[in-house]
This record gives structure tokens, C-alpha cells and sequence, in this order.
């Protein structure tokens, strides 16, 4: 039995069958040349030489409608970009005067303190007398007297004839066709 053992037939890697049972004929199988069994083939036809065959795609059709939604939206992303930019130089004008607003507000404070300095009744007072000013006295005032009451004449004029009415109008619209103009 441990000549058996050593036997190649029973050591295969394939000796095991699905019955459990020892295959002997396996290693007589394995030694044997393999035949490999083609199919039988149809005969084929010799064929000419064909070109291969491009396959073309059909012309697509555009239509103007797509084309002018197109040509529209890029009109309107157009816009939007212009109108950006017209936001970006109004943003910086805009920053540019609040800047010019706050310079102006400071030089008003400075001036409205200088103007109230230069007005004080008492720096008037002695400019005035300085230049040779002085009260005016009683004889060198007069008074009106205004209690008696209104009058005013009122004159009519002819009415203007019906040539100098049609000269009056021309003369008035020449007068503005030439003003328009101007």
C-alpha cells in the first residue's frame, strides 16, 4: 500500500472525480497528445477588394430661429457686459464727488467761521469809522409821506387791423424757427 502511495497515478492534482472516486486513467490521459477537433468551416467566397465604407452624416438642418435666438442672446449678453461697465464708471464718478462732497462740506465749515469772524459788529464798526463813516444826523434824513392813496391811469390802444395781426404772427414764428435753430 505505501508502494501505491508513491505511484504518480494517485498523487495527480486531479485525482479526486466527482464520484470520489480515483481516476486511474488520468495520468495516461495526460501523457497522451491532446487532438484539438476544429469545426468544419463553410468555404468562403474570394472577395474583391471593397473600399471601406464611410458613413456620412446627413446634412443637419439649421433653422433661423435657432440662429436668430442665437444672435439674440448674444445681443443681450452684450448689454448686460456694456451695462456693467456703464455701473463700474458711474460707481467711480459717484465715489469721485462723495470724496469732492466731503472736501467742499470742510472748506464750507472753514468759510462760514471766516465769514462770521469778518462780521462781528464790533471789527464793522471800526472798519467803518476807519473809512470816515459816521451816523447820518436829522437833517439828513427826509421822510415820505404815503397816507394818501393810489392812483393809476390805464390808456387803450386801438386794436391792430387784420394785416398787422398776420405780419405780427410771421415776424413771431420766423422769430422762433430762427431761435430754434440757433
Amino acid at each position: 500500500m505505501a508502494a501505491a502511495a508513491r505511484d504518480v497515478r494517485y498523487r495527480g492534482k486531479q485525482a479526486v472525480n466527482g464520484s470520489l472516486a480515483y481516476d486511474l486513467g488520468y495520468p495516461a490521459r495526460e501523457r497522451a497528445p491532446r487532438r484539438a477537433e476544429k469545426a468544419p468551416r463553410a468555404k468562403e467566397k474570394p472577395r474583391a477588394y471593397e473600399a471601406p465604407r464611410v458613413l456620412l452624416r446627413a446634412r443637419q438642418y439649421v433653422s433661423p430661429l435657432a440662429v436668430l435666438s442665437v444672435a439674440a442672446i448674444m445681443g443681450l449678453a452684450l448689454l448686460v457686459l456694456m451695462n456693467y461697465v456703464r455701473l463700474t464708471r458711474l460707481s467711480s464718478e459717484t465715489v469721485d464727488l462723495q470724496t469732492q462732497l466731503q472736501e467742499l462740506e470742510t472748506e464750507n465749515v472753514n468759510l462760514t467761521a471766516q465769514y462770521q469772524r469778518m462780521f462781528d459788529m464790533a471789527s464793522v464798526k471800526e472798519a467803518a469809522e476807519a473809512a470816515g463813516m459816521s451816523k447820518p444826523s436829522g437833517t439828513q434824513m427826509s421822510r415820505l409821506d404815503l397816507s394818501a392813496g393810489d392812483s393809476a391811469v390805464a390808456y387803450q390802444q386801438k386794436e391792430p387791423g387784420l394785416l398787422k395781426r398776420i405780419l405780427s404772427s410771421l415776424h413771431g414764428g420766423v422769430y422762433a424757427v430762427v431761435e430754434y435753430f440757433d
